[in-house]
């Protein structure tokens, strides 16, 4: 049989109540946040703006599939395969349609609506052993060796800021631009 201080057990009641009512009493502002972090200001906004379709935002630099073939192979195979068909993480590049009724496969050539922004995650963030260590004319060869395992452009075709803005992506049309209607 258990017994209770009563003390101890009205201490802990009084406590379960503050803590149950405690909610109420705070404002109706403080209960819609999260209370994490800041408010991010424009000038940091700025720097994590993606590179949509501002030419002047990519950096100067170019390649060829043909040069980014050995990068890609050094840098990217381990994870996306030699072919761009998924390693051991299975994270696809290639192939997929994102049209399916099955679940589509979302990779560059399927899903992805610009160019610019293969450019800028792989600026960003690859390779994932080391994310911002490719040069800005590596990450050129690199994106054009992933838009040709795409057939998206020829091995040939050189791709700098100039020609990757100007690109197609199959799924260009897939997405809405929310801020061409504000």
């Amino acid at each position: 049989m258990f017994m209770f201080k009563s003390t101890y057990f009205s201490a802990s009641l009084i406590a379960l109540g503050f803590a149950l009512t405690s909610p109420l009493a705070m404002s109706q502002e403080t209960l819609e946040s999260p209370q994490l972090g800041r408010k991010i200001t424009p000038s940091e906004l700025i720097e994590l703006d993606l590179i949509a379709s501002n030419e002047s935002a990519l950096p100067a630099g170019n390649g060829t599939a043909f040069q980014g073939r050995e990068i890609y192979a050094a840098q990217c195979a381990s994870c996306h395969g030699p072919d761009g068909s998924g390693g051991p993480a299975n994270q696809k590049l290639v192939g997929g349609n994102i049209k399916s009724t099955e679940d589509p496969v979302r990779t560059v050539g399927s899903y992805w609506p610009h160019a610019s922004t293969l450019f800028d995650y792989v600026r960003r963030a690859m390779p994932a052993n080391a994310p911002k260590s490719l040069s800005d004319t590596e990450v050129y060869q690199v994106v054009a060796y992933v838009l040709f395992m795409n057939g998206i452009i020829d091995q040939y075709k050189i791709i700098n800021a100039d020609t990757l803005l100007s690109l197609k992506m199959p799924n260009a049309e897939g997405f809405i631009d929310m801020s061409a209607s504000h």
